[in-house]
């Protein structure tokens, strides 16, 4: 089969990427289905118009005045104005929200007239806990051999590993909800293998039929013109753009910085840590630093992706910084975006981490929570690389350009329409 004539269907939710980080994701795996030479047709749950150059994009659009929107309105309002939650009860009772099914009903009633012999593949992406397109693929068994289900998380939220420790009402009829998608779909897709490896464990469907496809980079353009006036380019700026979730102590970053400053007082001039994201537990944290450190910086919310994207492809250096725990096995969103601007990685997670695992052992950023000292000597380091030339701070790893590019979608998904033709 040449590429050409490999056409897939993508059903997915979100596409708004300035709505939330999940969006950008899938937006790049389609622009990457694109660019590997597929033709990808898109379905989307935005609730308003999204349009991609050289894709088909048909919005769905949620069903109103039946009576499982009745039912999530009439929740949502005596959350509003009497202060009642009947989603603990209903949840309890049914795994889901009168909402979820709504939307999944939703999505159900416009794809299933869709004509599935047309496509080679059909694939669900989903964003946050929701997982709705997924639930609506269950309602078409006919479609099922060609069924790819991205899994991005783990599900439900009770198997995050600690210190994630949400148990979510009606939690065992998520968790045969989603044994059931590990069933029936044809493959499984993660963008980790960590992440394969944690639900496996938990689902053993998932062995047999699981595929390892990370998120794509981002083809998104950026120029000087999009930075916000609070980021120089002049300077030396070290970057930690996303939510902190509550979870992503900022602490090693924050009293490595400030030992830095210490130690290079004339960097106080020339030098900025960047913390772009929505309010978290930290943001006290945060301000109070910010009374004794100049160069820290700390928005109030969300920014636009286009500007969190140029900032992240004009900084001195990226930084991911990851939940205190044992083991992360979570790919982020933004490491493609980090990767694509060929800039340093400050790493800080636990030592079973997939972006550690990635950037391999011998890369020289890697920290665990505790190594202040090391993060401390790691930021003089680049910093005086910065001051001789800062061109030559560089990531500089081909591998991982090609391991996220539209080059590595190709050849993962034809040897997979190989197997099928054998």
């Amino acid at each position: 089969m040449s590429i050409a004539s490999l056409k897939i269907l993508i059903i997915t939710e979100s596409l708004d990427v300035n709505a939330n980080s999940a969006a950008k994701g899938r937006l790049a795996f389609i622009n990457s289905f694109k660019l590997a030479g597929f033709n990808p047709d898109v379905y989307h749950y935005t609730q308003k118009k999204i349009s991609i150059d050289g894709v088909k994009c048909t919005s769905i659009y949620e069903s109103k005045f039946n009576t499982m929107y009745l039912l999530s309105r009439m929740h949502r309002l005596s959350l509003r104005w009497l202060k009642v939650d009947i989603g603990k009860v209903t949840n309890a009772l049914f795994g889901f929200s009168f909402g979820f099914f709504n939307d999944r009903n939703s999505i159900y009633k416009t794809i299933k007239k869709v004509d599935i012999e047309q496509y080679n593949m059909v694939w669900t992406f989903s964003q946050g806990s929701s997982f709705r397109s997924h639930a609506a693929l269950l309602k078409i068994p006919k479609w099922h051999h060609k069924w790819y289900a991205f899994v991005h998380d783990p599900y439900p939220h009770h198997l995050y590993p600690r210190p994630y420790n949400f148990i979510e009402y009606g939690y065992k009829k998520k968790r045969y909800f989603f044994m059931d998608i590990t069933k029936k779909a044809h493959k499984i897709v993660f963008p980790s293998l960590l992440l394969k490896e944690w639900m496996e464990s938990y689902y053993i469907d998932v062995k047999e039929k699981s595929i390892i496809l990370p998120h794509p980079l981002v083809t998104t353009k950026s120029n000087q013109n999009q930075l916000p006036e609070y980021f120089d380019g002049k300077k030396f700026n070290i970057l930690h753009a996303g939510n902190l979730l509550n979870l992503r102590d900022p602490f090693p970053m924050i009293e490595a910085f400030q030992q830095f400053l210490n130690i290079k007082p004339e960097a106080k001039n020339d030098s900025a840590l960047l913390f772009i994201g929505k309010k978290s537990i930290f943001q006290d944290y945060l301000k109070l630093k910010q009374q004794s450190i100049a160069q820290l910086y700390v928005s109030d919310d969300y920014e636009s992706f286009s500007w969190v994207y140029a900032m992240q492809q004009h900084t001195s250096v990226n930084v991911i910084l990851e939940a205190k725990s044992e083991i992360s096995p979570f790919l982020p969103g933004k490491f493609p975006h980090c990767v694509a601007a060929n800039k340093p990685i400050l790493l800080i997670g636990p030592h079973y981490s997939e972006c550690k695992r990635l950037l391999g052992d011998d890369y020289p950023y890697l920290f665990d929570f505790d190594d202040i000292e090391k993060l401390t000597k790691a930021l003089v380091e680049l910093y005086e690389i910065w001051r001789q030339d800062a061109n030559n701070l560089k990531l500089n790893r081909p591998d991982l350009l090609h391991y996220l590019s539209e080059d590595y979608v190709k050849d993962v998904l034809l040897s997979e329409v190989k197997k099928e033709n054998v």
